[in-house]
């Protein structure tokens, strides 16, 4: 799917002579213009995070790195490489018990350990999440998709913003009683990836044996590229 946005504005500006006097102006066309290609992210970020609970902080962080440890290993054997596996957090804090006029008094302690995993196939999020799930992970917290390569898409958006750019071009110069007569300028505005798409995911506390397959769907993104463009007006000429 591909959208568009133009402005169009008229202009005359003066040309310089080799003389360094000024000649009559050359009446010109700005168009900016704005193509927008829809993209299919190819790939997706996913944390999952493991928290345990036990009396100690030792305990707890003891069970945490064997559930963690087996994430990793259901995750590698999907054919995750270990570089696309990360720690982004591990937390350890104490659970206390409140009581009017008392002191607060520890529990337990609470450990979290969160991946954040590079999945380069869309297809093995869901499998990721399910193996992760049975293997002791209790906190699916972050998906977010995005598209590893956007080149092609950007240089789509470049040509058709210009064809459209013309095209508009064509319509104000008829409209004010003439027609271009040629490209003077173009420039093409700073691009940008478009950043990747969150998906809002809350799961905590699942139980593996209640879970089917996780269906993913990554959806589309749109690669926007914006161009300024100049062309020379002849009036009278139809």
């Amino acid at each position: 799917m591909k959208t568009f946005l133009v402005a169009v504005i008229t202009m005359s500006t003066p040309v310089w002579a080799q003389q360094g006097g000024i000649i009559e102006p050359v009446p010109q066309i700005n168009v900016s213009a704005h193509g927008e290609v829809k993209v299919v992210p190819d790939r997706a970020s996913l944390q999952i995070s493991v928290q345990t609970k036990a009396v100690t902080a030792a305990a707890a962080a003891s069970e945490n790195a064997r559930k963690q440890k087996a994430v990793i290993d259901a995750l590698r054997a999907l054919g995750i490489p270990a570089n696309d596996i990360a720690t982004t957090n591990y937390n350890v804090y104490p659970e206390q018990r409140y009581e009017p006029n008392r002191e607060p008094v520890v529990v337990g302690y609470n450990v979290t350990n969160t991946l954040t995993v590079d999945v380069k196939a869309v297809a093995m999020v869901g499998p990721a999440i399910d193996a992760s799930l049975a293997k002791g992970a209790n906190m699916i917290t972050s998906l977010q998709f995005y598209a590893a390569n956007t080149e092609a898409a950007r240089q789509e958006g470049i040509a058709q913003a210009v064809r459209k750019a013309r095209a508009d071009a064509d319509v104000a110069a008829r409209a004010a009683g003439g027609t271009i007569g040629g490209l003077l300028e173009v420039s093409i505005g700073a691009y940008f990836p478009p950043p990747p798409r969150p998906i809002e995911m809350r799961m905590r506390g699942v139980a593996a044996s209640a879970q089917a397959d996780t269906p993913i769907s990554a959806g589309e993104q749109a690669v926007g590229v914006d161009v300024n463009t100049r062309w020379r007006f002849l009036p009278g000429v139809r």
